[in-house]
């Protein structure tokens, strides 16, 4: 939206309010993850010799499986991790901060190791209550032999059940300003022109920047200490009744999409 021209900046001025006020993205939308196209690039895990490797986190661990906290480092959402073998198909794992446990995960492969059920309790950037999801993902490569079932690579492929805190989210106005809340106490005030604001209530990120395409449509990008970590292109269809967001994660190298339904 920006340009040289002097004659263009009385213009310039008045457009974010006017054509913003028409604005379809305005309301509360909830995701609806059962046409998600998830990220293709697998997670890879190795669980061996009592050591469990996280060789895709950013990043990477290697801790040992005891069930015991280790530190780890680097990790905005978490600063320890203890991994529980249950037993030869089934791993736990705790993740804390600062000594507060933020994150609990139990993992089951199936009988005959091709798929991988996963069900959470996060609460590493919520406010509130925290999210609570399960899951599936699909086998790409095996372990090395020897090594628990859960090594290998894994495609994410679904998942079955999510709490509404993490699917809901809502925009709204303030005179050129576009401001979004989530129910986890996520939220930014920025205006349409690409400028950084602050972005509240999550440890993994505290600078954003919108970019309006037209009434319609949206570029966002997520920073966190100056860096990119992600982006999302948003775009409501023309019946203003679903949004698609196609979105990149920067620091890992994904990318997928979803929709979600006006509320």
């Amino acid at each position: 939206m920006k340009k040289s021209a002097l004659s263009a900046v009385p213009a310039l001025l008045l457009l974010p309010a006017l054509t913003l006020a028409q604005s379809a993205l305005i309301g509360t939308w909830k995701a609806d993850l059962s046409n998600a196209q998830m990220p293709t690039k697998p997670n890879q895990y190795l669980l061996a010799h009592g050591v469990y490797h996280c060789q895709t986190c950013v990043p990477a661990y290697a801790i040992k499986a005891d069930g015991q906290d280790h530190a780890v480092t680097g990790h905005p959402y978490y600063d320890s991790v203890s991994i529980t073998v249950v037993d030869p198909n089934t791993i736990e794992e705790v993740d804390k901060k600062g000594g507060k446990t933020v994150t609990t995960s139990k993992t089951i492969i199936s009988s005959d190791g091709s798929t991988l059920k996963f069900g959470f309790s996060d609460s590493s950037n919520s406010n509130g209550a925290p999210v609570v999801a399960e899951g599936e993902a699909t086998r790409v490569t095996s372990g090395p032999a020897g090594s628990h079932v859960i090594s290998g690579s894994w495609r994410t492929t679904k998942f079955t059940n999510m709490s509404d805190n993490g699917l809901l989210v809502t925009y709204s106005l303030s005179g050129s300003m576009l401001k979004m809340t989530a129910p986890t106490g996520q939220s930014y005030n920025a205006p349409v022109d690409g400028t950084d604001s602050p972005f509240m209530g999550d440890p993994g990120q505290n600078m954003v920047s919108i970019k309006r395409v037209d009434d319609n449509t949206v570029n966002e990008t997520d920073k966190l200490d100056g860096k990119v970590i992600g982006t999302e292109h948003i775009s409501v269809s023309a019946d203003g009744k679903t949004m698609t967001v196609a979105f990149k994660d920067e620091l890992h190298g994904t990318s997928g999409s979803y929709t979600a339904m006006k509320q």
